[in-house]
């Protein structure tokens, strides 16, 4: 918005930089519109026009293909309730240890922050964790997706130090009153947070919604799959590199591409319904991070 007040070179600034905002927005949108766009089109469209917005020949056989496996809904399922407990999980870690860590009074803080720093720069690997999580018997249940990633170290130290930002008189005048650190944490330190915590909420909840690696290795039990493992065999299916397996063999396969695109859109549309809700936090948040951290 220009105002009369702001000179030419102030302007032309303005202008330029609105122009390349919108020139990053629309890479951005694109081709999220051309994907969309292609899970309804059909074959011969998609063979024949390189880039579309808007599908002539509009086809539901690439949607058709996805769900016509009726293990979908339990799977989807399974990405809800591993998404919602793995983010539980990660919140309820991360802001008791942040909290801990941020108190002066801890002994041996110092110690206990450079550990968790060490992990930033040096992990175990995947075969020590495989063997970890099934000496601790987790194998195929749900805490072997949720506990070996129950905190994210940059995450902690990043929350650690914006609770040691908080005003101290008022942690001090809840002592006073009688609370003690379950308290403070409670009913002081948790409500003044809600901008850094909504921020890694969806920050966690994205992670556990789009991984697929740790449900392929330590869920052997097919009815626990996360939706993004089926819908990774499902695009292994459509390009010939599995098997048709429990699939109808004289099913007619829908093309490749436009099944692509619609595992796709069925992946992501559901976590970024999620964004709407947290949007309003996740701004503030973000930007705490960024001048606290």
């Amino acid at each position: 918005m220009f105002t009369r007040h702001q000179t030419f070179s102030e302007k032309t600034f303005d202008i330029f930089n609105y122009l390349f905002l919108a020139l990053v927005a629309l890479t951005m949108v694109l081709p999220i519109m051309y994907i969309v766009a292609g899970s309804f089109a059909s074959d011969a469209e998609i063979g024949r026009r390189a880039f579309f917005l808007i599908p002539q020949d509009v086809s539901l056989n690439a949607y058709k293909f996805v769900f016509k496996d009726n293990t979908l809904p339990t799977s989807l399922l399974n990405s809800v309730f591993i998404t919602v407990g793995g983010t539980a999980v990660n919140l309820f870690f991360t802001l008791t240890m942040a909290y801990a860590l941020s108190r002066k009074q801890l002994t041996a803080r110092g110690f206990f922050t450079k550990m968790v720093i060490f992990t930033m720069m040096f992990g175990g690997g995947i075969i020590p964790t495989y063997l970890v999580v099934k000496n601790l018997g987790l194998l195929n249940s749900y805490w072997a997706v949720m506990l070996p990633v129950a905190i994210n170290a940059f995450n902690l130290i990043v929350v650690k130090t914006f609770f040691e930002e908080l005003p101290s008189e008022v942690i001090e005048s809840a002592r006073i009153d009688g609370c003690n650190d379950i308290g403070v944490l409670w009913r002081i330190v948790l409500p003044l947070s809600k901008p850094v915590i909504a921020t890694f909420a969806l920050f966690y909840a994205v992670s556990h919604w789009n991984d697929f690696f740790n449900a392929l290795i330590y869920l052997t039990d097919a009815n626990k799959w996360p939706m993004q493992v089926l819908l990774r065999q499902l695009v292994l299916l459509a390009t010939g590199s599995l098997e048709m397996g429990t699939y109808d063999p004289t099913y007619v396969k829908p093309p490749d591409q436009s099944i692509k695109m619609a595992v796709i859109v069925v992946g992501t549309l559901p976590i970024l319904m999620v964004y709407p809700f947290l949007q309003k936090h996740f701004a503030k948040g973000v930007l705490l991070g960024a001048v606290k951290g």
